[in-house]
């Protein structure tokens, strides 16, 4: 469990009492009770009131906020304060703010405008890290440490530009390696002086956010970028562990995030944290990939869900309110994906500033007496009900989908072959298509040990990093199944293009190679033609996007396409390889193709549905300590009937026992302990 103090499912979110009055913090503790809320994360954005000028430091407030909370019985996980600089740092500092991608020098004022190389920011920083854990080292309240907030955002100023060249100096060794990797004989951008080296931005490579003249640059700027913001809040991890070495350490991450490679911050967090902010019409099926791959960034590890609205988002272009259960619902579906927390931002809402209307536990009201807080508190009451029987279960997919983020902005700076072509768009559909059918995946990450997964899926690998080809045909030569699709084996880590035929180093594993990849307008389509009935697919499906042209060279052609100049040649197709398969889909197929395909495979390798549900039913599965927990998520808004067939189980909720058919309300949950 993350911290065995509290061993239970944590229960609170953000607070910020510093926005407050001392008779609204007794309101406050009498309103925590009811609602059961156990845990609260304070000092998020304090850094200005614990240090208003550059010698002067005052922990008074925060010393009485950690010992009222933990005498009211809440605990707490301490943020340090350094999502945004105070006002006298900028002022008399100017280092500390960020240059952005037009080359404009930011002001005062927002947040996360601090940059990563700035000295000033890397110094103090550390020093506010380090005095807050040395001051609440001992304190009996103190669960767990949250480093700033949502780290994200890139700068491109003086400081960046040198450190991106001692960056580069480490990557590369020779400014002759930076030419080959970076291809610069293409318009004559030879370097010949470290110095001559200046960040890819609207002033230099780059225009209209993706868009580049050169993707090695742009590449690289991106994982320096990320790097620097890991750099970051490394010192500051550094600085807490001197102190409190057994206290966990984290900073909340925002899901599907494309700015930082979120698998190489996870080897420095202790637990993953995450904010999840879907909106109304945000797929049941995307939230769930998207805890799934928090999940993946520890290998299996459970996780903090650290923020989700109560009911409303204040960011978003239609602020929908979350209908009576949902909020119950989507806290459930994160536990049954791995949360071993459920918090909220925020716990009392603002009066003022652009959060204001952001939801919370208390409304402005004030009072208990609303939909929200009802709610809130009945939640408080099941969570202390479950106490820890979940506590550190693990879920046991034999899927894997690979997520890289680095492959992610390889594709999204690809200049061609298509606007459309959307990486995480392509991951889930593949994702959606085994939700769909109650089939459980991971999602890892291409370093991932992959042998315990009998399908691995890898959608638009069009990256293909040193060592990962020989990886996946040992994997496949073992009796795996490894399924990838159209444009990938392109290009090598540096978005150089592998030669000799795509799918460049994949080629020998998928036994095929691809001529041409034409690129298809949003209303042009074109179709999968089954050769033979298999299993769930037969006759034709609709496809398009992209369609590589391809050839077999050893594979066995399961599909081809239906129309146009390319009409008969493969757009399905399987290899042997060893003792298991490679498949190659060389086209975006509709879901009904997808469902079938996916269906045939699990099929193949005896992976069945945990369950089969009604559509809008979702069902996950967690294991501890040899006991299996079914979550039974009912997404409708009409109550439904599910089959459990033969199984027997108690439900945690309610301590009843099910069997046979079981009624689940619209919105409803069952935690079922399989016996």
């Amino acid at each position: 469990m993350i911290n065995n103090k509290l061993p239970k499912i944590w229960y609170g979110g953000d607070y910020n009492p510093e926005q407050w009055d001392p008779e609204t913090w007794k309101e406050d503790e009498r309103m925590f009770k009811l609602a059961g809320i156990d845990v609260a994360t304070i000092n998020v954005f304090s850094w200005a009131m614990l240090q208003p000028d550059e010698v002067t430091y005052d922990f008074s407030a925060l010393d009485a906020t950690m010992d009222r909370l933990y005498k009211s019985e809440v605990y707490v996980c301490l943020a340090t304060s350094t999502a945004a600089h105070p006002a006298w740092m900028a002022k008399k500092y100017p280092d500390v703010t960020r240059v952005d991608g037009q080359g404009r020098k930011r002001s005062f004022g927002g947040r996360h405008n601090s940059c990563p190389n700035s000295p000033t920011y890397r110094k103090y920083a550390a020093l506010m890290a380090g005095k807050l854990a040395e001051r609440y080292k001992d304190h009996p309240g103190l669960l767990v440490w949250h480093v700033s907030n949502e780290y994200g955002g890139y700068c491109y100023c003086d400081n960046c530009a040198k450190a991106f060249r001692v960056w580069l100096k480490e990557r590369y060794g020779t400014i002759d390696r930076l030419n080959h990797a970076w291809n610069t004989r293409f318009w004559g951008h030879t370097f010949y002086d470290w110095d001559e080296v200046v960040p890819p931005n609207e002033l230099s490579e780059e225009w209209d956010g993706n868009r580049t003249n050169f993707q090695g640059i742009s590449l690289d700027y991106r994982r320096f970028q990320s790097d620097s913001l890991l750099d970051a809040y490394r010192l500051e991890y550094e600085e807490i562990k001197k102190y409190t070495p057994d206290i966990p350490v984290t900073t909340n991450m925002m899901g599907l995030y494309p700015e930082l490679d979120y698998f190489k911050w996870a080897e420095y967090l202790d637990v993953i944290s995450w904010d999840n902010y879907p909106a109304l019409d945000t797929p049941v099926s995307y939230t769930a990939m998207t805890h799934d791959l928090m999940r993946g960034l520890k290998s299996g590890q459970p996780f903090m869900l650290m923020e989700q609205t109560p009911s409303q988002q204040n960011w978003q272009a239609y602020n929908s309110l979350k209908r009576p259960g949902v909020m119950r619902l989507w806290s459930y579906q994160a536990v049954a994906h791995g949360a071993d927390t459920v918090m909220f931002f925020q716990l009392r809402r603002s009066i003022g500033a652009c959060e204001k209307y952001h939801g919370a536990v208390i409304e402005h009201v004030g009072h208990e007496h609303t939909r929200v807080f009802r709610e809130c508190a009945e939640l408080g009451q099941e969570l202390h009900v479950l106490s820890d029987k979940l506590l550190d279960a693990r879920a046991h997919a034999k899927v894997a989908i690979l997520f890289d983020w680095e492959n992610r902005w390889a594709v999204g700076l690809s200049s061609g072959p298509s606007v459309a072509l959307d990486y995480v768009k392509e991951v889930h559909k593949y994702y959606d298509a085994l939700f769909e059918m109650n089939i459980e995946a991971d999602m890892a990450g291409v370093h991932e040990d992959l042998s315990k997964y009998d399908i691995v899926i890898a959608p638009v690998m069009y990256m293909v990093k040193e060592d990962f080809a020989k990886k996946m045909e040992d994997y496949v030569a073992a009796g795996g199944t490894f399924v990838t699709t159209f444009f990938s084996g392109i290009v090598n880590e540096n978005d150089l293009v592998t030669l000799g035929g795509y799918p460049g180093e994949l080629r020998p594993l998928l036994g095929i190679w691809a001529e041409e990849i034409d690129a298809l307008f949003p209303d042009q389509h074109n179709q999968i033609v089954m050769k033979q009935t298999w299993g769930e697919l037969r006759g034709e499906y609709e496809c398009g996007l992209l369609c590589d042209l391809i050839h077999a060279e050893g594979a066995k052609v399961l599909a081809e396409y239906g129309s146009d100049f390319y009409q008969g040649m493969p757009v399905l197709t399987v290899n042997k390889y060893g003792k298991g398969k490679a498949y190659y889909v060389a086209s975006s197929p509709e879901a009904a193709f997808l469902k079938g395909f996916l269906a045939n495979l699990c099929a193949e390798k005896g992976i069945e549905p945990l369950l089969n549900a009604p559509a809008g039913v979702e069902t996950t599965q967690r294991v501890n300590d040899g006991v299996s927990y079914l979550f039974v998520l009912n997404h409708n808004a009409a109550d439904v009937e599910v089959d459990l067939g033969s199984k027997k189980a108690v439900d945690l909720l309610t301590s009843e026992s099910v069997s046979g058919r079981m009624a689940i309300p619209g919105r409803g949950v069952k935690i079922l302990e399989q016996l």
